[in-house]
């Protein structure tokens, strides 16, 4: 296995893609390259890796006489590109129509990623990916949201720290804030007790929003059903939505 470890490295062949050709978690990637011999791989997985490099065993002495020149990278780059792309057929359960060619890879790398994430969770223990969720869903409504993203992109080596994609005033002062404020949390300046009338505050604020979207919800419902009074109807269904929908903006105008 050292010899096939070896020649994966000098291919330039990453873990992340190698999981992609082969159907698997980067993580069971990791646990197929430390056995001691590739006869310990599932069947099909080592099928399609003597497919990759274009060996008919893998045994050592087969690798070791393998050339690795611009013809054979090559090859083996074309063949990791059509397997991961046969292997990853997004468009059997997502809609891609509109998405140009890099987004289509960026939606492909986010949804392998999070794939492998909840297979990772053998606890069941998904709430980061629960609140990511959640992130994406509120994106539109917090513009501060992508000012985090990109926050944590650069600290993270991922972007130049002076890459502003959005509004570059905002974005600069909410990062300088950010920094202070983690900076402040990491370095011990910010015990519970400090904090937490601010964080009784936030409490309070976020059941505030709560009530008031309770209340709106329960007021769309009372005017909801006084339209299908009006109307004469027991509920809404694809026949009559736009009527009762124009009832009930009528219903609200009359409360102004």
């Amino acid at each position: 296995m050292d010899e096939l470890n070896n020649l994966l490295q000098e291919l330039g062949v990453s873990k992340v893609k190698l999981s992609k050709y082969l159907g698997v978690s980067r993580q069971m990637v990791y646990n197929y390259l430390v056995l001691d011999s590739l006869e310990k791989w599932p069947k099909e997985k080592k099928i399609l890796l003597l497919q990759l490099l274009d060996l008919k065993t893998g045994s050592a002495e087969e690798v070791a006489n393998i050339k690795v020149d611009t013809e054979y990278l090559m090859n083996v780059e074309k063949r990791l590109s059509i397997g991961v792309k046969n292997g990853n057929d997004y468009d059997s359960f997502l809609d891609l129509k509109g998405l140009d060619k890099e987004n289509r890879i960026l939606l492909n790398d986010i949804t392998f990623l999070l794939k492998e994430k909840l297979e990772e969770n053998k606890n069941n223990d998904n709430y980061a990916v629960k609140y990511l969720y959640n992130l994406l869903q509120s994106m539109d409504n917090v513009p501060e949201i992508k000012y985090i993203l990109a926050y944590m992109a650069k600290t993270n080596g991922f972007i130049s720290a002076e890459e502003f994609a959005f509004d570059e005033d905002k974005q600069f002062v909410f990062e300088s804030i950010l920094y202070a404020a983690l900076n402040l949390y990491n370095n011990g300046g910010a015990s519970k007790s400090k904090v937490v009338d601010n964080h009784k505050k936030f409490v309070q604020e976020i059941e505030a929003k709560k009530e008031e979207k309770l209340s709106r919800t329960e007021q769309l419902n009372t005017i909801k059903i006084q339209a299908l009074r009006e109307l004469g109807y027991n509920e809404i269904n694809e026949g009559n939505a736009a009527e009762v929908f124009a009832k009930i903006a009528e219903i609200q105008s009359r409360k102004v």
